[in-house]
């Protein structure tokens, strides 16, 4: 995990979101984990799942291409999924990202937070956002 000393610059946390979301996409899980403070990941592969596949199919769980739990252990689907664009909040310590699905933007984005800890700053998330 990537720890500052000080607050890091806006670009320096959108630099490691992209890193982040570069090997989440690429299926290497663990090693995404690996850059923020992070939450569940079943939660963020499902949330992201259910708005762009399933969403796209415009189906339930159980009628769109993969089953309940087909979706967690074949992740190519996660390949079809892009980072659209960062807006920050007013405070500048939160980002939140929009996600693509084949070039089209889904409902769910996905949120991280700047936040100090005992060792220096860190991003943390993501949490997911419809």
């Amino acid at each position: 995990m990537e720890i500052w000393t000080e607050r890091p610059a806006k670009s320096d946390v959108e630099a490691v979101v992209r890193r982040y979301f570069r090997l989440f996409r690429d299926g290497k899980i663990p090693e995404a984990e690996q850059l923020v403070d992070h939450s569940s990941v079943r939660h963020v592969l499902k949330s992201l799942w259910a708005g762009s596949v399933r969403a796209s199919a415009g189906a339930d769980e159980g009628s769109c291409g993969l089953a309940a739990a087909e979706w967690e252990r074949d992740l190519s689907w996660l390949r079809e999924l892009d980072l659209g664009a960062f807006a920050w909040g007013h405070t500048g310590s939160h980002v939140y990202v929009e996600v693509t699905y084949r070039a089209q933007t889904i409902e769910v984005s996905l949120g991280f937070w700047v936040k100090p800890t005992d060792a220096g700053w860190v991003v943390a998330g993501p949490s997911t956002l419809w």
